[in-house]
Parts: C-alpha cells; structure tokens; sequence
C-alpha cells in the first residue's frame, strides 16, 4: 500500500494528470467537431450528354435528384475522362450515349458508362448505390409502361418486371458516421500514447531515483503502482466519449456505470503493458520510443479504420495481444449495440489474460533485478565483515 499512496503523490505532481485529461477530451472535441457532418451524401458527378434528346435530360434530371449525387456540369460531346477528374471538381463522369432516346422508344438495351475515380474511396460513398438504384427505377418503369401498353394490369406487370422486392437497413451506424469508429480510434491512441508512456516510466524512474526495492522486493509494490494511471485512464475515457456524444453526435448506448467496469480493466491492462515496456529502459527518455511497439499495430490492427476481418488470420490473432482489440471489440459490443456486460465474457477474460501473462513477465523481470543486486551487494558486504589489518 506504501507503493501505491507514494505513486498516486507522484502523479498527482506530475504533467500526467493533466495530460490524461486534456489530451483525450481535446482530441474528442476537434476531430468530433470536424466529422460531425462527414456524411457524403452528395458527391460530385460529371455528366457527358451525347444524346441531346429530352429522355436524356430527364435521366441527368433523375440522376441529380438522388440523395448521393450531385450533377456539376452536363458536357455535350465526349471529352477525357482524366481531364474532368484531374481538378477533383468531381469524383465520377456519367456516359449516355448517343441514340439513348431512340432506343429506348424501342425498347432496345444501351450500356450507360460510369468512371468513378478511386484514388481516394471514401469520395465515392453511396454512388454504386444510388446510380443502381436509378436504372434499376428506370427499367421497371420502362419494363411496366410496355407491359400496360401491350394491355396488361399494373399488379401483374409489377409481378413479371420485380418479382422481389429488397428492403434494407443499416444497423447501429446507420449514417456511417465516422465518429463512430476512426474519431473514437483516434481518442483510444491518445489515451494509449499517454498511459503508456506514463506507466512505462515507472520503473526507470524509480531504479534512477534508487528507490525501485525501497518497499521491498516483491513484484506487487511494483504491480500496484499501475492503479493510479488505469483509474485516471478509464474516467478520462469515460468522459471523452460523453463529449463524443454530444459533440460528435456518437451513439452509446451502455449504461456509464457498467461499461466503467471493462473500462477500468482495459486501462490497468494497459499500464501493466507500458510497465512491462518500459521496465529495462535505462532512463525515461527511452521509454517513448518503445511504446511504438504498441502505438502504431493498434492503430492499424485493431479495428480503428479498417476492420480486423480484412486482414490475413495470422495477423488478426497478433491483435490479441493487444488491449485495444478487445476495447474496440467491447465499444462495438456494449456500448454501440447495447450488449450485456454478460455477454462479452471472451473479451473481459482476454483482458484478464493480458494482465495476467504481463503481470508474470513483469514479475520475473523485476525478481531477477531484486537477485542481481542481492548478489553485488554480498562481496561487499563480506569485505566489511573482515578484521581490519590493524
């Protein structure tokens, strides 16, 4: 106990305490503000009009009413495709081509080209959909208006044109806001960053202040010392997805109360990670640049901007050992689909066994420190044990 009131003393003293705070809510509240509207809902499309009929401008028409797209500018004769896109005025060039009108009075098929510029993905949100959505509308209204005209009722023309109907729904991001998963990501770095840096330096603090066997040599005044820096963590959290939620508009769902619980064992977790880290560095200046270790394969492997499934299996299960894993895991469990705490049993014991293997590794370090200064200590000890000459 003796360990723990003299670290939470010193960290109370220190940047940490501020930094843990102020760090994770600042970077919630830019990066919520900046991607609180980051829906695409209307991309930027270029249309080449080589039909010139009144079909085609009622298709252009259909086109730009869509939820998704946006119609810049209608060109009238074929120009390259590079030469629209190169500015990034627009991020896909429609084609009609010419005799659309006239074959569609006669009931013939014509290919509709597209070109959609893939250089960066996200611009191109919703446009496969939407442009599907207005030929797949134009054919059955084509296919009905024959099928009438040839005599038929408008029930059976339905039937033989769409047999089935497919209705869909987006669940627990339905607007794929980006709040959800890379601003989120972006404040877990942080607090990682923080914690972890933070907790690694413990060791090398101590052993260069001397005091690293002060309150003896078992490994737990040593283990105990991470409970200020999980407890400050796991709030700091808390707190920045409450801003996330009312700032970035991010859905959570979780009872604050009961996702404390997976919050505080992912944030000791994580200090015992940056102690285990940090522990052989000889001075504090060096335990930054070990925690990149972790940094940077949560960042890329835990779920953050792209999700873990489109990764080779090798790599996923390299993620298990990261606590980030199983805190995005919990995220979009508990906290986006309303999950029990019950429920996500695997990944609380993941946690536990992350905290478990670091706490036996860092115990072995630590005990074979203790050792290796019992044993320096007894030549000299022995030295002062013998009769002097006089």
């Amino acid at each position: 106990m003796k360990s723990l009131i003299e670290e939470w003393k010193y960290v109370v003293r220190s940047k940490y305490i501020r930094l843990i705070f102020i760090g994770p809510m600042m970077a919630a509240l830019f990066f919520g503000l900046m991607f609180s509207q980051n829906q695409i809902s209307k991309s930027p499309v270029v249309v080449i009009d080589e039909d010139h009929s009144a079909y085609s401008r009622q298709l252009i028409s259909k086109i730009n009413a869509s939820q998704f797209m946006s119609v810049k500018s209608v060109y009238a004769s074929r120009i390259n495709p590079e030469t629209l896109l190169a500015n990034e005025q627009a991020v896909a060039v429609i084609l009609l081509p010419n005799q659309l009108g006239m074959r569609q009075q006669q009931g013939k098929s014509t290919n509709i080209g597209i070109l959609m510029d893939n250089t960066m993905p996200s611009g191109l949100t919703g446009i496969r959909t939407a442009i599907q959505e207005v030929i797949q509308t134009e054919n059955m209204t084509l296919s009905m208006t024959h099928l009438i005209q040839k005599g038929m009722n408008s029930e059976t023309a339905k039937g033989i044109v769409s047999p089935l109907s497919l209705q869909q729904r987006m669940l627990f991001n339905p607007t794929s806001s980006y709040v959800g998963f890379m601003v989120l990501g972006f404040v877990n770095i942080v607090v990682l960053m923080i914690t972890t840096s933070a907790a690694g330096a413990i060791g090398p603090r101590l052993r260069q202040e001397g005091r690293l066997f002060a309150n003896g040599r078992s490994p737990f005044q040593l283990w105990v010392r991470g409970v200020p820096y999980a407890v400050l963590s796991s709030l700091s959290l808390l707190l920045s997805y409450g801003l996330l939620k009312q700032v970035g508009g991010m859905r959570f769902e979780a009872e604050p109360y009961l996702f404390i619980i997976p919050l505080i064992v992912y944030a000791f977790a994580l200090s015992l990670l940056g102690m285990l880290i940090g522990y052989t560095a000889k001075d504090m200046s060096k335990v930054s640049l070990r925690t990149s270790f972790v940094l940077y394969p949560s960042f890329l492997a835990t779920g953050i901007q792209l999700t873990p499934l489109a990764f080779p299996e090798p790599f996923q299960m390299f993620a298990w050992a990261l606590p980030m894993n199983w805190l995005n895991r919990l995220i979009r469990g508990m906290a986006f689909r309303d999950g029990a705490l019950t429920a996500y049993s695997q990944e609380l014991g993941a946690l536990l066994i992350i905290i478990g293997g670091v706490s036996v590794l860092l115990g072995l370090l630590f005990l074979l420190e203790a050792r290796k200064v019992s044993s320096s200590r007894e030549p000299i000890l022995n030295t002062d044990l013998l009769p002097s000459s006089n």
